[in-house]
């Protein structure tokens, strides 16, 4: 299942390690982590549920690094910045929503202790 780490004062869920798909059996579309040879449905649940929980929070971590990636790009202390327009075209997402992910990438590098402009 997964685990928790503290991480500035938070607590995270770290998550499980998930098991390696050979290239043979990822070719298969019915192959998803072994899940299908389960027989025992507590035990499927039980492993489904820990997969689950392993992706969404690899999807929570991605996100954030998203967004202090797209504060970053979107600092306008770099002569490089690119404009909400932009990030949201490289990130594929709107522009309203690229303008919400910039700042909330400040206030995670903020409370990382890392500067940033305002």
């Amino acid at each position: 299942m997964a685990e928790s780490a503290e991480r500035g004062g938070q607590r995270r869920l770290r998550p499980t390690p998930l098991i390696f798909e050979p290239a043979e059996a990822s070719a298969d579309p019915e192959h998803f982590f072994d899940l299908e040879s389960l027989e025992d449905p507590r035990e499927l649940l039980s492993r489904a549920t820990e997969l689950t929980l392993a992706f969404r929070a690899a999807a929570d971590r991605a996100t954030e690094f998203q967004a202090i990636a797209a504060a970053q790009l979107a600092d306008p202390r770099r002569f490089d910045r690119l404009e909400v327009a932009d990030v949201a075209e490289r990130a594929r997402w709107t522009e309203d929503y690229a303008r919400k992910m910039i700042e909330f990438g400040r206030d995670l590098i903020r409370a990382d202790g890392r500067p940033t402009e305002d």
